[in-house]
């Protein structure tokens, strides 16, 4: 039986108004970003330059996101292995611009599955990039917010942050 090296990985903090949130980044890219914070790294393993670099610029621009300056992020991605259709609502939602909001139905028709908005709200809740893949941005037909890993209040503020009212018209889903 072939053996898989484990990857090294750097782990670090952004402070946010609703606590810290953990981020995981390989040499490949960001790996996850943990809206509560990660337990505390305490292996001695030295971290590849890149996972590290990786790591800086990942808090760099989500704390730039948080201070309202930064509407995109520009990062390389290394989520962990998924399903092809977590992948393709992935990413949709990725596709939902900055202030603007899909429905759950919405994003099941996009990914040519409009039956399934709950099986669109699960992938959404196995996100392991929540922010970078903007799940926050998807609400329930009727407009209310739906669910949200991080909560509710987080998922609010996230809206309001950019500018998004939860008494208006969803946007068309992508």
């Amino acid at each position: 039986m072939k053996q898989v090296a484990a990857r090294a990985l750097a782990t670090g903090i952004v402070v946010t108004p609703w606590g810290p949130w953990g981020v995981v980044a390989s040499d490949r890219g960001i790996v996850k970003v943990a809206l509560a914070s990660l337990p505390p790294d305490e292996d001695e393993t030295p971290r590849p330059l890149t996972a590290r670099a990786h790591l800086a610029e990942a808090q760099k621009q989500l704390r730039a996101y948080l201070a309202g300056e930064r509407r995109q992020f520009d990062l390389p991605l290394d989520a962990p292995p998924a399903t092809d259709f977590q992948r393709l609502v992935w990413d949709a939602c990725a596709q939902v611009p900055y202030g603007a909001t899909a429905s759950y139905a919405g994003l099941a028709c996009a990914v040519s599955s409009p039956r399934a908005a709950r099986a669109v709200g699960q992938a959404l809740g196995a996100n392991p990039l929540p922010i970078l893949i903007p799940c926050h941005r998807i609400l329930a037909s009727d407009g209310s917010l739906g669910g949200y890993s991080g909560g509710l209040p987080m998922k609010r503020g996230l809206l309001a942050l950019e500018g998004i009212s939860l008494e208006g018209p969803l946007a068309a889903a992508p």
